[in-house]
C-alpha cells in the first residue's frame, strides 16, 4: 500500500491518531476496551494508513468497534459483516480489510457466511470478541456459551453444546487461526499483526470477558493456570492434527497461533483470472451481452 511517487511521505502515526472523538460506551471493565487499544497499537506499529484501512462489523457490543477507530468504518446488518467486507475487498483489493464482531453476531445469525469467507480465502482479518453471552440484549445464551451456564434464558442451566470457533475455523479451511485474550495487550497486538500480514483469510478469537453478565469469573479463567502460550510449548502451527488437538483441549485455554499455512488467496486467483480474460480475444464484451439486450 505505497503512496504515489508524486505524493510526499506522510508522518508516522501513533496509536492515539487512530482514535476517534467518539467515546466507547462499553461497560466499565469490558474486555473490548483491551481489544480496541491493541488494535490502535497494531495499526500504528504497522504504519497502516487510515484512508487505506476499512473496519466492518455487524451488530452487538463488540460490533461498536468501527465507530471508535479513525479509518473507514461500516456498522452493517446483524451477522452480515463478512459479506460487506467481501465487497470492500473485491472493490478495492489495496484496502486493508478488518472485520470485528462477537460470538452471537458471528456464530448465530452470521454463521452461514463464515465457511464461504473461509473457503474463498479472502485476504481479510476477522477479529471475534468471544464473551460467550449476548451482552447487548442483556445476558442470554450465545452459541459459544458453555453447558450448565445459568442465564435469563437458561434458568436451570444450558442444555446445549457450544460451538467452538477454532474447531469451526479449522473445519472450514481457514488458513490463519489464532487465539488471544483481551487482558494481554502485547499478545493481542502480536496476533493482530501476524493475522493482517497473512495473505488470505485470517481468524483471531479474542477471549473478551463480559463483566456485567459473566461477573469476574471469566477474568479468573483467563489468568494463571487457566492459560498456556503455544510458543512456549513447542506447538507446530503448520500441522493440522496438532491444531485439532489445541482446539479439542478443554482443560486449558491455549493462546497463540494455532494454525498457519499459505495457499493462494481469492484475490490472487481473481487477479490471474482478470489477466487471462484480457488476453482472451475470442469474444468481445458486446458479443457476450448481446443476447441480453432488448
Amino acid at each position: 500500500m505505497s503512496l504515489p511517487e508524486s505524493e510526499a511521505p506522510r508522518p508516522a502515526l501513533a496509536p492515539k491518531d487512530y482514535k476517534r472523538d467518539l467515546k466507547p460506551v462499553w461497560c466499565p471493565g469490558c474486555g473490548d476496551f483491551g481489544v480496541v487499544n491493541a488494535l490502535y497499537k497494531t495499526l500504528a506499529d504497522m504504519g497502516l494508513e487510515r484512508h487505506n484501512t476499512a473496519l466492518v462489523s455487524g451488530i452487538g457490543c463488540s460490533s461498536r468497534l468501527p465507530g471508535y477507530v479513525a479509518a473507514y468504518g461500516f456498522n452493517t446488518l446483524h451477522g452480515r459483516a463478512l459479506t460487506l467486507a467481501t465487497g470492500v475487498k473485491l472493490a478495492n483489493p489495496k484496502v486493508t480489510t478488518l472485520v470485528a464482531g462477537g460470538d452471537g453476531d458471528g456464530f448465530a445469525i452470521g454463521m452461514g457466511h463464515f465457511p464461504h469467507a473461509a473457503r474463498r480465502n479472502l485476504d481479510m482479518t476477522y477479529i471475534l470478541m468471544d464473551n460467550r453471552i449476548y451482552g447487548l440484549t442483556k445476558g442470554q445464551l450465545s452459541p459459544t456459551s458453555e453447558p450448565d451456564l445459568v442465564t435469563k434464558t437458561s434458568t436451570m442451566g444450558n442444555i446445549e453444546r457450544p460451538i467452538d470457533p477454532v474447531s469451526m475455523a479449522l473445519s472450514t479451511g481457514v488458513t490463519f487461526i489464532a487465539r488471544t485474550v483481551s487482558t494481554n495487550i502485547k499478545h493481542m497486538t502480536e496476533m493482530f499483526t501476524r493475522a493482517i500480514k497473512h495473505s488470505g483469510f485470517s481468524f483471531v478469537q479474542v477471549l473478551s470477558p463480559c463483566v456485567t453478565f459473566r461477573g469476574k469469573t471469566q477474568y479468573k479463567d483467563y489468568q494463571g493456570d487457566g492459560v498456556t502460550y503455544l510458543d512456549q510449548v513447542g506447538h507446530n502451527h503448520q500441522d493440522f492434527q496438532s491444531a485439532l488437538q489445541v482446539a479439542n483441549n478443554g482443560d486449558v485455554y491455549q493462546l497463540g497461533i494455532i494454525y498457519h499455512v499459505h495457499t493462494e488467496s481469492f484475490g490472487e486467483r481473481y487477479a490471474r483470472l482478470r489477466e487471462a480474460f484480457k488476453q482472451d480475444k475470442s469474444a468481445e464484451v458486446l458479443d457476450v451481452v448481446k443476447d441480453f439486450l432488448p
